[in-house]
């Protein structure tokens, strides 16, 4: 079933091309790809697949063993003792990178810090391989089709946004999870070939799609993490997230050794931390700022900052409190993500209340409005 979804996808799209009225956006649904980095900083990689074609940077066809074992060499990348420049991994099915499968074309070339590989594919690929990532497709179809859309507008935003750059989007939550084909399934299928082409729009421009996991009970506005204003990001009431098991209480243990380590890793020059205190509270409940208290280098950090140097998966939010237990710092909080945008457990149980896709989008996005690629470009 799996290794069938392009071919399916791909049958399904060209009987959909006998309808006259949609085939202008069609064919922009079957041009639009993207560039997505699958590692970044690597050491070492390993590259295998069935009927693999091989190349380097000039086009040439390159013969090396598989499984491939890459690795960085000065400027260069080394395989089998050989050194080259780039190298481009294709297949009819997929390639696997670090036994990752991943449709389309893997891209691998060397950067100051390491080995750099993008896997470039068709969007809606890319979208089928997305959904379980972020949430289950086992979810109503109405909010699969909901997270199809903003997987889809978010994409092309930051498409837009960095199109001179190597890639357009990181695999992680900096941008979206993916985990290449892995998990795909028929139902992400279904929901990203029914959404096909569409995305949501303020004033017919893409909009900055933000969405996040739970919102503990309100979204967040944009400008309060960071500050930018957006007329469709300014925060609503939600109570739909509250049966989410990370929109309760969820509480996090560290010592301070760890949180000096932690911080020192993403680059704040503090030495004998002994203490953090929480700062002031805007208006949705969250904090604005955490101090640091250190021997040499105190400072204080945005909240999201400090959830970005502690780890997005320990720290869920800044809607937390924290203790400090001689040696050890004990977080609570509540909600899961920035807060910004479409809540995806809200997204769930206002499906399951009868709200199609559209209504969904609109209640978090206010004044937004979906619309075909081909009558935005």
């Amino acid at each position: 079933m799996i290794n069938s979804i392009r071919l399916s996808i791909l049958v399904a799209l060209i009987s959909i091309l006998m309808l006259p009225a949609d085939t202008e956006s069609l064919a922009a649904v079957l041009d639009e790809t993207v560039r997505v980095a699958i590692a970044k900083s690597a050491s070492e990689i390993t590259v295998a697949g069935e009927g693999l074609l091989v190349t380097d940077e000039t086009g040439t066809p390159v013969v090396i063993s598989l499984p491939a074992s890459i690795k960085p060499f000065k400027d260069s990348l080394q395989v089998e003792g050989k050194q080259f420049k780039k190298l481009y991994f294709s297949a009819s099915k997929s390639v696997y990178v670090n036994n990752k499968p991943y449709r389309g074309l893997a891209e691998v070339s060397v950067t100051d810090g390491g080995i750099l590989v993008v896997n470039q594919l068709p969007l809606e690929e890319y979208l089928v391989g997305l959904i379980n990532c972020e949430i289950s497709s086992a979810w109503p179809i109405e909010a699969v089709k909901a997270q199809a859309i903003i997987a889809r507008t978010y994409a092309l935003n930051r498409k837009m946004a960095r199109i001179a750059s190597p890639y357009h989007l990181e695999s992680s939550v900096i941008d979206q999870v993916y985990e290449g084909s892995l998990i795909e399934d028929s139902r992400a299928q279904r929901a990203v070939f029914e959404t096909s082409g569409i995305v949501l729009t303020y004033n017919y421009e893409i909009i900055q799609a933000f969405y996040h996991s739970s919102c503990g009970g309100r979204t967040e506005s944009c400008e309060n993490i960071w500050g930018m204003s957006f007329p469709y990001l300014k925060g609503v009431s939600c109570q739909y997230c509250l049966t989410s098991p990370t929109a309760t209480v969820w509480e996090y243990k560290l010592s301070l050794k760890e949180l000096e380590e932690r911080l020192k890793t993403a680059g704040y020059k503090i030495s004998g931390l002994y203490d953090i205190k929480t700062g002031s509270q805007n208006s949705e409940g969250r904090l604005k700022d955490v101090s640091i208290l250190a021997s040499k280098g105190s400072l204080a950090i945005t909240g999201e900052q400090f959830r970005k140097a502690i780890g997005y998966g320990f720290i869920k939010s800044t809607r937390f409190t924290l203790k400090n237990m001689k040696n050890e710092i004990s977080f609570t909080g509540s909600g899961n993500g920035h807060g910004v945008g479409l809540c995806q457990w809200g997204a769930k149980q206002r499906a399951l209340d009868g709200f199609v896709s559209a209504e969904i989008l609109s209640y978090y996005y206010p004044g937004t409005e979906l619309k075909k690629l081909s009558d935005i470009r």
